[in-house]
């Protein structure tokens, strides 16, 4: 299922390959001088799904895969655009629940587990190489909301403050809202999605979101707004260059 998936994806999605590597999917392009993004895969490299609680790095805690780490470690502190745009498949601190395991990284409230190590590796390595204005897009969960993550909140601390905006789905059934883990602090601030009770929501409901990101070339001010099905704004959060605060 994984091969015919990855073969239907490749064919019916825009992306150049290389013959290198001709199903590698992350990559990073750049939209003018300001801002670049880099786009993961969080499904390929990953280890089985499990409860996600190892305290030490194997095969089995693998989220993006150690190549494809080293590659984002080495193009984030490379890139010299204003801003860093992380398009990650899966988000950082929601729960995704496969049964009693774990589809993401998040595992609950404490330490750095599991899947957690890779996420704690990158937040640590954009720290210490003072890599600035970094905002994480991602998607997976069937709602839409924003979230900033602390330090002063975590559990793990060895990270600089930043945002993470959900979106989805584009048409599929709505569920939500997720649980939070505080592993890297995160606070919700705004979130729209299914009123308590209701789940797997017809798209014809209107619980579908999507993300709008504008870039303005003078202040370098990014604005992500989060829309509904109809295009109507339902948040909007308008971040200066070196602004990480909540």
């Amino acid at each position: 299922m994984s091969a015919n998936a990855r073969r239907a994806f490749l064919e019916n999605m825009p992306l150049r390959t290389g013959p290198s590597a001709p199903e590698r999917i992350y990559r990073n392009f750049g939209f003018g001088p300001d801002l670049e993004m880099f786009m993961l895969d969080m499904r390929s490299f990953r280890g089985a799904n499990s409860a996600n609680r190892q305290s030490g790095r194997g095969p089995e805690t693998d989220f993006l895969g150690r190549d494809q780490l080293a590659w984002l470690k080495q193009s984030l502190k490379a890139s010299t655009a204003t801003w860093k745009i992380i398009a990650s498949d899966m988000p950082i601190g929601l729960l995704v629940r496969d049964g009693d395991n774990f589809e993401n990284g998040a595992n609950g409230d404490g330490e750095v587990l599991g899947r957690e190590q890779d996420i704690a590796e990158l937040l640590k390595f954009v720290r210490d190489h003072d890599i600035q204005n970094l905002v994480w897009l991602t998607a997976d969960v069937h709602y839409t909301a924003a979230h900033h993550y602390s330090p002063e909140r975590a559990v793990f601390k060895d990270f600089t403050p930043f945002w993470e905006f959900v979106s989805g789905p584009i048409h599929a059934g709505t569920y939500g809202p997720g649980e939070l883990d505080n592993t890297f602090g995160p606070k919700l601030e705004f979130v729209k999605a299914p009123p308590e009770g209701r789940a797997n929501m017809s798209p014809s409901e209107g619980f579908q979101f999507f993300g709008q990101v504008d870039l303005d070339p003078e202040s370098k001010a990014l604005t992500v707004t989060l829309k509904d099905i109809h295009g109507a704004s339902l948040y909007q959060k308008v971040l200066a260059p070196t602004d990480v605060t909540a």
